[in-house]
């Protein structure tokens, strides 16, 4: 009986001792992931933002007092916190009244945030006691029509009526990755994105590690594309039409394999997984048959097109729009990484900028926002999903936080009237002059800003949507490299903020960067 007792509490002692280690090796990497943030992001950026009127001298503290926990981002970005006490907000939608919608799953609600003036100035939890919901997409047709993903179906309702939440298609649950992302694609098919059921492993479910697409009823729902183990979003290059999408690799490989990755996702194809990953790379781990060759090789698997750091849980991601932002910053994507928990050195916590040329050819990359990942190994936040617009405006969901981010681009790279009066000038509206519908905008450009005879005016709101299009023409012989007087009359929608955003571009046939320019011009509203 002693010797059973003393063997016992040997194999107790073991046990004890291979899990102290186990947790002393994979805490550091697990920590930022599992435990609470050190403090309060809202807080954090207010104290930031007094930090930068101290540089002014304001509030008596010293010049350059630094604040801890700041987050990064390059010259001429602002960010703020649109909204907070959110918990575990995910996707966002954007509806026909520049009101935004915010998923909560853990929650298992769906949120609306009424905005005026820009500011969010009521939130109310609309969609109530559902399982799981993610994914939302609005119909392009008809933005009152709400679709919504939840763990096992895909529902729509028409938002502001009492019409009853309808299903259109069931989905499988149960296992690992829950999450179901939506949205309507450039054919006018609604697509959702399905992750596997486990960590890897030969599913048994038809509809787990793909994609499909669906028409708006939810009939002729059919297989997009596989071997995609937990494709959590996607989206459409607006200068080619393809889908792009995160994919998230297999655990328990070690520190740095297999490379997460962003796929160009094509119809009828295979991207690998669990027999594949990266760059058309074996996983013999897992696949141990024998084969003649490489059953990775493309045709029979998609190599990933941009390999990215292992367990750096890429999610929401979102193409550059041209008006409003930065010339450099054209075409290029923009992804949120998660962040880690299966490494013993952390990584993510971040939005990565994706340098791309116009034809999608990766070029490299480089933090666009960084911060949330502290010196101690604890995290602020976890970046989810990415919502660009045009007039450099970004907003970021973070499901730690529990907050909604909004980025504005403050630089002038856009083309400040002053930089541009060499090329084009404009008589009326004045910079931050007021302004009404419909507004008759004057000026005078050189004759290589027109083709035949015009070029395009935009009008934004602080929000960055768009509210209004116009044609600026010639008012005398344009084939001339002298400045050449033009008239644009622009009929615009009510804003959503008091400030906005007027862009003149450059008409540019041949759709080379090179060619292209623009002037951009603050507004404000009457």
């Amino acid at each position: 009986m002693r010797r059973i007792i003393i063997a016992s509490l040997g194999v107790v002692l073991l046990v004890s001792l291979a899990i102290f280690v186990f947790y002393k090796n994979n805490f550091r990497g697990l920590k930022p992931a599992i435990t609470p943030a050190p403090a309060d992001i809202v807080d954090i950026i207010k104290k930031n933002k007094v930090n930068n009127e101290a540089r002014e001298g304001a509030l008596g503290q010293k010049k350059g007092e630094p604040v801890d926990f700041a987050l990064n981002l390059p010259e001429g970005f602002e960010i703020s916190i649109f909204a907070d006490n959110l918990p575990n907000a995910r996707v966002m939608a954007l509806d026909a009244l520049g009101n935004m919608w915010v998923s909560q799953p853990k929650e298992g609600k769906v949120s609306l945030l009424v905005v005026k003036d820009g500011v969010v100035v009521e939130k109310r939890d609309v969609f109530r006691n559902l399982k799981r919901p993610h994914g939302l997409a609005f119909d392009p047709q008809d933005s009152y029509v709400l679709y919504i993903a939840q763990e096992d179906k895909i529902s729509r309702v028409r938002v502001y009526s009492e019409g009853e939440m309808g299903p259109l298609v069931r989905l499988d649950s149960g296992g690992n990755h829950w999450s179901r992302t939506i949205e309507f694609g450039p054919d006018d098919r609604l697509y959702v994105s399905i992750g596997s059921s486990c960590n890897v492993c030969n599913e048994e479910s038809q509809q787990r590690a793909k994609i499909f697409s669906m028409k708006k009823d939810g009939s002729d729902f059919k297989e997009y594309a596989r071997g995609l183990r937990n494709t959590v979003f996607f989206t459409w290059n607006y200068v080619d039409g393809k889908m792009w999408g995160t994919d998230m690799g297999r655990d328990k490989l070690g520190d740095d394999l297999p490379p997460d990755e962003i796929n160009i996702i094509e119809e009828g194809k295979n991207y690998g997984w669990p027999t594949c990953y990266g760059k058309n790379i074996h996983d013999t781990n897992f696949d141990k048959n024998t084969y003649i060759r490489n059953p990775c090789m493309e045709p029979f698997e998609m190599a990933s097109h941009i390999d990215l750091q292992a367990h750096s849980a890429p999610l929401g991601l979102a193409f550059v729009p041209e008006e409003g932002w930065p010339e450099d910053y054209w075409y290029n994507l923009l992804v949120a990484y998660h962040g880690s928990w299966d490494r013993s050195v952390p990584v993510g916590y971040k939005v990565e900028r994706i340098k791309l040329d116009a034809e999608g050819n990766y070029l490299g990359r480089e933090d666009f926002i960084s911060g949330w990942l502290t010196k101690n190994n604890e995290s602020l936040g976890r970046p989810v999903d990415i919502m660009v617009q045009p007039g450099g405006i970004m907003y970021l969901s973070d499901d730690k936080a529990g907050v909604i981010y909004k980025i504005t681009y403050k630089g002038e790279d856009v083309g400040s009237e002053l930089e541009k009066m060499d090329l084009i000038r404009v008589n009326y509206p004045r910079p931050n002059q007021d302004i009404e519908s419909p507004l008759t905008i004057t000026g005078e450009a050189r004759g290589n800003w027109f083709f035949e005879a015009d070029f395009p005016v935009y009008l934004y709101d602080d929000n960055g949507v768009e509210l209004g299009f116009a044609i600026a023409t010639a008012q005398s012989e344009w084939m001339t490299t002298k400045f050449v007087p033009f008239e644009a009359t622009l009929e615009f929608d009510k804003p959503t903020t008091k400030t906005g955003k007027l862009i003149l571009r450059k008409d540019n046939p041949s759709g080379l960067p090179e060619h292209d320019d623009m002037l951009y011009l603050p507004v404000r509203f009457k």
